[in-house]
């Protein structure tokens, strides 16, 4: 099969195809054949090793654990391991694919029950997204749902979606709405209209206006790119406010796929695209979403045609 493999870290152009083995699935895994995947900040920080402290993960002059990067994925399930009764051959799932990575290559096994979440996590695909559009939901959906269930998001809450164009927070915006939650966007002046049509109450174009400065407060400010501080915003949090950050760790939950599934499936969640690239221009791929500009996610059609 296919697969994208890197033996050293750098930038994108370390990246190159290879010929692998087919997977086998052991008990209790499924396989999967990977229709489209999608490039993460996690999968070119990984690359590249930045934060350093990656190497403690991955190797230390080298990869060692992670050769074939890919956080999440869309696809068809392929071959059924020993002692699987919850997917069968043939039916369309998405993932996030944990720890192992590894959604850059044609097949890819995963448990179908995993126990925790590092394992990855698998779910039936919504049936109205096509396969590059579902591709994009775990990673940022999966980071979008677990922070504001964390921050304590309810019906009637005034929340702040700090970076509300990216990934994370262009699912932020539509899950905090789907909550009943009055949601306020925070971004650059060219993507106020594309938050405006995810569902935003009003929106923030931070290089023309400081939020703090606007005169409401906020039951709950969420930064989905990691770029705001507590002691920037406390003056605009209401008493018992809270704030979270996608600096702070947060583990994925099972269940938080499936109510992603539920939402999407209801009209209530989109993907939002930028770019689109084939598996032999992960490279560009990587280049484009390393410079830091991109407007929601970047797809990568592994299987074209989709």
């Amino acid at each position: 099969m296919r697969a994208i493999v890197y033996e050293r870290y750098g930038p994108p152009n370390v990246l190159a195809m290879s010929e692998m083995a087919k997977p086998a699935p052991k008990r209790g895994e499924i396989r999967i054949k990977v229709h489209a995947t999608s490039v993460s900040a996690a999968d070119w920080r990984i690359r590249k090793a930045d934060p350093f402290l990656a190497r403690l993960f991955n190797g230390l002059f080298r990869p060692k654990r992670v050769k074939t990067l890919g956080f999440e994925l869309a696809g068809v399930v392929d071959e059924v391991g020993e002692g699987v009764t919850r997917f069968k051959q043939g039916d369309s799932v998405f993932a996030y694919t944990g720890l192992g990575f590894g959604a850059y290559a044609e097949y890819v096994c995963l448990l179908a029950d995993g126990v925790r979440a590092k394992e990855g996590i698998v779910a039936m695909k919504p049936a109205n997204m096509a396969y590059g559009e579902a591709a994009t939901v775990p990673v940022g959906g999966l980071t979008a749902m677990g922070f504001l269930r964390k921050g304590g998001i309810a019906q009637g809450q005034r929340v702040l979606v700090y970076g509300a164009s990216g990934s994370v927070g262009t699912y932020a915006v539509q899950i905090a709405k789907s909550c009943g939650a009055d949601v306020t966007g925070v971004c650059s002046t060219g993507n106020i209209e594309m938050v405006k049509s995810l569902g935003a109450d009003r929106v923030v174009d931070y290089t023309k206006e400081d939020f703090v400065n606007g005169g409401q407060t906020f039951d709950l400010i969420f930064d989905a790119v990691g770029k705001l501080s507590y002691s920037r915003c406390k003056s605009v949090l209401k008493n018992q406010g809270k704030y979270v950050t996608v600096r702070s760790s947060m583990p994925f939950k099972h269940e938080h796929l499936a109510q992603l599934h539920s939402l999407i499936e209801a009209g209530k969640v989109r993907s939002v695209i930028d770019r689109t690239y084939t598996l032999e221009q992960i490279v560009e791929a990587h280049a484009y979403v390393e410079q830091g500009h991109k407007k929601g996610n970047v797809v990568v059609m592994v299987e074209q045609g989709l």
